[in-house]
């Protein structure tokens, strides 16, 4: 339906077919100069900034919280909670049990089917805060589960349902199935579920073992009984996919800690279709789809494994059709309990597709759709230091924050948009997660005439700042790696500030840890070792503006104090030792200052002795 024009029918059926019908547009201009805001009218959204980037945090987590090399956080979760009154961002990890990585000695199939069944805990944290060594400031963490915050506890950590629990384990046997590692030895535990399939008899007993390839095992072992219960299908994708084969699910599932202490998985179902009347259609997963829905939450007990669908688009006709045909499978939104229903967010696929067909059909105009003057694309940022020579589609990104001229927070999820083939920005995108709001969509567009830069040119302006470049190079060339996290673009009413934060991991450890704050607006940039440090020098313009060359007043001042070779000479001592002591308490921004100033006196120097 490469024909189909804005105005026409046919496009008013694609964006109804893909829910773009439910965007609101609103026109933004963004500041460009003096982009100076107050911070405690934005507390909470700068308090939420997100500065553990997940692959920095998945690496330290499994460098610290691991504990035994056969656990693994498979991923990192975004999510909110309110703690002490408090809407505050989380990162949550859960910590699963990974069959691969038992030791070689240990793969045996008693340890495999009866002792080594499950994960065990989730560790929870800040999306801002580090201690002063550079951890997470962890709300939940260790082995059995700590909680430093009443409002979060967790009294049911055992994971027997997961991203990676691929293999059917028999639990109530004759072992004790390990637990956690506690000290020297070991805890362990008897499953006390309701889930899984009870033995019973000799005969189905044989059946149950063949179904799951132990044919030649069960039937002599002692410790599978009549009361034991085979768990299989324990992975979330499976389990949810062969009780809906005709839905299709999120590939982020995210996990929800309840106020029962217990730990549920949420996965985003979609209704989809190839035959929605006058709809152009897009490759989805490698087949042509003209129709989705995001009607259904599936949620998933880790414990149990018990599932629950619950319909959230109850207008969606195919939903109407799957509900006629299983009544029993599915519950309406209303019948989810309000802790899990305060965790619901708006879904990522759902939401790459939609950005994929409103970067082209954004357009009303019929003669500009045609010529296809005003095409957009989801922003880009760079993936290492070559900045835009290797860049990466940027991927949704969750923050709490608040609309433009809006008072309440949201948790959104949010895409930026360049034109096709420019890197300028020109609006950005956000779905809604929370109340009456959820599922609803908001596109700020950018006047045209109205030059924003875009995340790859702030990071160009990143690479180009001369003290920022000689840090960088200089602890790139002692052993360590600079690693530089996702690049935020956060709206603040009329002004965009954009947040990298950057680690440092040494060659022989992989545990990064946090040793800039970047932050820039449209004509400033800061950076320090912490975010609150950044934030003070971008608004109190300690910070040079960026567009000014950094250093042409240091220059000046350099020209008017030289005097003889040997003040230089001192003044050059006395940098030196400033930069190495600066950067020995982690003072970077000001350690950055003196090695330039140091740069400026050897050149003076250098200029003094050829005359």
């Amino acid at each position: 339906m490469s024909s189909c024009v804005p105005t026409s029918w046919c496009a008013k059926r694609l964006r109804k077919a893909f829910a773009l019908d439910r965007i609101e547009e609103v026109p933004f201009e963004p500041r460009l100069t003096n982009a100076v805001f107050d911070p405690a009218a934005h507390a909470d959204t700068l308090d939420n900034v997100r500065l553990w980037d997940w692959r920095a945090l998945q690496s330290t987590l499994r460098q610290i919280q691991e504990i035994r090399s056969y656990y693994d956080f498979p991923d990192i979760d975004v999510d909110r909670y309110t703690i002490d009154g408090k809407t505050q961002a989380m990162m949550l990890a859960v910590r699963e049990l990974s069959l691969d990585k038992l030791a070689a000695g240990s793969k045996n199939w008693v340890n495999e089917r009866l002792i080594y069944t499950h994960g065990y805990g989730i560790t929870m944290n800040p999306v801002s805060r580090f201690t002063k060594e550079g951890l997470p400031e962890f709300v939940l963490s260790n082995m059995p589960v700590e909680s430093t915050q009443k409002d979060v506890r967790v009294t049911r950590p055992e994971i027997y349902f997961g991203e990676i629990t691929n293999w059917p384990v028999y639990v109530k046997t004759g072992q004790k199935e390990f637990n956690y590692p506690e000290g020297d030895a070991n805890n362990y535990t008897t499953y006390e579920g309701t889930g899984g399939i009870r033995m019973g008899s000799f005969f189905r007993r044989l059946l149950l073992a063949w179904t799951v390839g132990d044919i030649t095992k069960v039937p002599f072992s002692d410790d599978v009984k009549a009361d034991s219960m085979l768990l299989m299908r324990r992975n979330i994708r499976e389990r949810v996919s062969e009780l809906a084969p005709f839905l299709e699910f999120d590939d982020d599932p995210y996990i929800v800690i309840g106020t029962d202490g217990a730990l549920y998985w949420i996965m985003d179902a979609f209704t989809t279709s190839d035959r929605y009347p006058y709809a152009r259609h897009i490759n989805f997963r490698n087949r042509p789809l003209n129709y989705i829905r995001n009607s259904v939450k599936a949620v998933i007990d880790a414990y149990n494994g018990t599932v629950r669908f619950y319909v959230f688009d109850p207008d969606d006709p195919l939903i109407q059709s799957y509900q006629k045909m299983f009544p029993s499978l599915f519950s309406s939104a209303g019948q989810m309990p309000d802790f899990l229903q305060r965790h619901v967010r708006y879904p990522e696929l759902l939401f790459r597709a939609q950005a994929a067909i409103y970067s082209t059909y954004h357009v009303e105009n019929e003669q500009v759709f045609y010529n296809r003057e005003d095409v957009w694309t989801v922003a880009q940022q760079g993936r290492t230091q070559q900045g835009p020579k290797s860049a990466d589609t940027i991927e949704p990104f969750f923050i709490l924050t608040r609309f433009p001229a809006s008072k309440e927070l949201e948790f959104v999820s949010i895409l930026p948009f360049t034109p096709a083939n420019r890197n300028n920005l020109i609006g950005w995108l956000g779905g809604r997660s929370d109340g009456d709001k959820y599922g609803t969509l908001r596109a700020y567009r950018f006047p045209k005439t109205r030059f924003v830069d875009g995340p790859l040119q702030i990071q160009a302006r990143i690479d180009q700042d001369p003290q920022l470049s000689s840090q960088l190079t200089l602890w790139n060339q002692q052993g360590s790696t600079v690693i530089r996290g996702n690049l935020l673009v956060i709206p603040l009413d009329d002004i965009l500030l954009f947040v990298e934060p950057m680690y440092l991991q040494a060659e022989r450890s992989p545990m990064p840890e946090l040793r800039l704050v970047v932050l820039a607006t449209q004509d400033r940039l800061a950076y320090a070792p912490r975010f609150a440090d950044a934030l003070s020098q971008l608004l109190t313009g300690r910070a040079a503006p960026a567009a000014a060359p950094s250093q042409g007043a240091e220059q000046t001042t350099a020209k008017n104090e030289s005097g003889s070779v040997q003040s230089l000479i001192r003044r050059a001592n006395q940098a030196f030792s400033d930069y190495q002591r600066l950067t020995a308490e982690g003072k970077l921004g000001e350690a950055g200052v003196k090695l330039d100033e140091l740069k400026q006196t050897l050149q003076e120097l250098n200029r003094q002795e050829l005359k």
